[in-house]
């Protein structure tokens, strides 16, 4: 699945908030929010972690309307490029393999495009079917949360 948004905000800002656990949970809500890896409490973001990628940072519970755990995320940072990209491979309880890549580019007028790709490999069928399901909705609910804090970028030609 790969989706790109573009976004009426500088790159810089945009990073700074999809990097922190606050922007992640903020992009998420209300349909879920992560728990903070012991690793990286009180940190303000993954900048944190990037002197030692690759790095596992450790797990994260999601939380069905920030109450109910529905998932848990072993996450693992394996690039990191501050401030445009950064690669997540993780397992989760329902597969073995996740897969999140997140780039922020530059655009003119000091604006950027965010665009996630993301891959799994589900440790069973019946998973495979929810996350196929779930996954695209997910990622277009964030980035609808992201252009409405950002605003959407007129079309570049």
């Amino acid at each position: 699945m790969r989706l790109s948004t573009d976004l009426a905000a500088a790159p810089e800002d945009v990073w700074r908030h999809v990097t922190s656990f606050a922007g992640i949970n903020d992009e998420l809500r209300p349909l879920l929010s992560m728990t903070v890896p012991p690793a990286l409490r009180g940190r303000a973001a993954l900048d944190a972690a990037a002197p030692a990628v690759p790095v596992r940072l450790g797990r994260s519970v999601l939380l069905l309307f920030g109450v109910l755990p529905v998932e848990c995320d072993d996450i693992g940072l394996v690039e990191f490029e501050p401030p445009h990209r950064f690669l997540e491979r993780s397992r989760m309880l329902t597969a073995d393999v996740w897969e999140h890549e997140r780039t922020v580019a530059p655009l003119p007028a000091g604006h950027c495009r965010v665009t996630d790709r993301v891959r799994f490999h589900a440790r069973f069928p019946p998973a495979g079917l929810v996350l196929g399901w779930t996954v695209p909705r997910l990622f277009r609910h964030r980035h609808a949360r992201l252009a409405a804090r950002f605003g959407r970028s007129p079309a570049v030609s």
